[in-house]
């Protein structure tokens, strides 16, 4: 993954969703060749000349100070995620080692004791290890109940991004499929800026470039986003709709795997459902 690129396409793409006006910048009005602000005046708001700000988005500037960069992520009115993705591919750490460092580990990664013990304690609430790329390490027995049981794929399939894309079944369950995928694609782009070397990473996007014209078009918007918490609608095929929160709980030391939990607000007809879900999934076959 060449992060020169990714730095060009970042900047064309957040320079594209903003206008004159947008900015306090006025709009002398005549046609404009591409949409959104112009080189020129990105240059102006961050306060460089329009030749150090090309050979910047054309990747020809090496090692840019933290000011131009900040300055450029005012002027393009960036989140703090944005902003941190920002500064990774124009300050790009150097590659490792081939061979050395967790990106190029190619075996599974090992969960966290303290994670397994956690979802060994959750029984009533769907939870699950994401690791790098978005990897599926370890799940809780409501997370198969409400997902579909992660130990029928090989470890290479287990893969939130990859189940997102390339599984039918995932576009019924989520009543909103297109904002989860969505999602899913912004994460994506967050881990490929923290991890431009890792082989397994770039595999993995580019499986989901080749076989889903959703994930293409929109990789190539460029969009950017953490993992942190939210909401998502489901519509299992047991239970019905469902509406839950989820957290995002990383360990301050090791922020390569996060436990992923799923809980409905007390009382509302999706905790009778999640719980109805649970009871079934712990009945005995017989």
């Amino acid at each position: 993954m060449n992060t020169t690129i990714s730095l060009s396409e970042f900047l064309r793409t957040r320079r594209a969703r903003l206008r004159p006006e947008d900015v306090d910048l006025p709009d002398f009005g005549g046609r404009r060749r591409v949409a959104g602000l112009r080189r020129e005046e990105l240059a102006q708001l961050a306060g460089v000349s329009v030749d150090y700000y090309t050979r910047l988005e054309q990747g020809r500037v090496g090692n840019p100070s933290e000011a131009v960069l900040d300055a450029l992520a005012r002027g393009l009115r960036l989140d703090p995620d944005e902003v941190r993705h920002l500064h990774r591919l124009a300050r790009p750490r150097p590659a490792r080692r081939a061979g050395r460092g967790p990106s190029a580990q190619r075996g599974p990664q090992p969960v966290r004791p303290m994670l397994t013990r956690l979802l060994e304690q959750l029984t009533d609430a769907p939870a699950m290890v994401m690791g790098r790329r978005m990897d599926v390490l370890a799940w809780n027995r409501a997370a198969a109940a409400l997902f579909g049981d992660f130990e029928r794929l090989v470890p290479a399939e287990r893969n939130i991004a990859r189940i997102t894309f390339l599984d039918p079944a995932s576009r019924e369950l989520y009543v909103d499929w297109s904002s989860c995928a969505r999602e899913n694609v912004a994460f994506l782009h967050l881990e490929a800026g923290r991890r431009p070397d890792d082989p397994r990473l770039a595999e993995l996007i580019g499986e989901l470039s080749m076989r889903s014209e959703e994930f293409r078009r929109w990789w190539a918007e460029h969009p950017v986003q953490d993992k942190t918490s939210g909401r998502k609608r489901f519509c299992h095929p047991l239970v019905g709709g469902l509406d839950l929160a989820y957290d995002t709980l990383r360990p301050a030391d090791d922020p390569d795997q996060a436990l992923i939990t799923y809980a409905a607000d007390p009382g509302t007809p999706s905790d009778d459902a999640l719980r109805m879900l649970l009871s079934w999934s712990a009945a005995p076959v017989s």
